[in-house]
């Protein structure tokens, strides 16, 4: 399954309602969307998600239910490169 970087940027003001949120009805993932891990920046107005969805169009549905608190980038990841890599 194909694996993503979530970049959740909490609008001003509104890390509170999303914490409230996430409280009460929790992540709202739908079928084929997977959340794996999740790290926030120290500001903690900034949360990165490490998630797989079958197809991109899955995080539609998510991101409607959050999108009137956070601006979303999706950015899919490749595979971790093989062997030695040279800088």
């Amino acid at each position: 399954m194909p694996r993503y970087m979530v970049i959740e940027r909490f609008r001003s003001g509104s890390s509170a309602a999303v914490y409230a949120r996430f409280a009460e009805k929790g992540r709202m993932l739908p079928d084929g969307l997977a959340y794996l891990d999740s790290w926030l920046s120290r500001q903690d107005d900034t949360c990165f998600q490490l998630m797989e969805a079958d197809v991109p169009e899955t995080f539609d549905k998510w991101v409607g239910h959050w999108n009137d608190l956070v601006d979303f980038e999706i950015v899919e990841l490749k595979e971790k490169p093989t062997g030695s890599i040279h800088v």
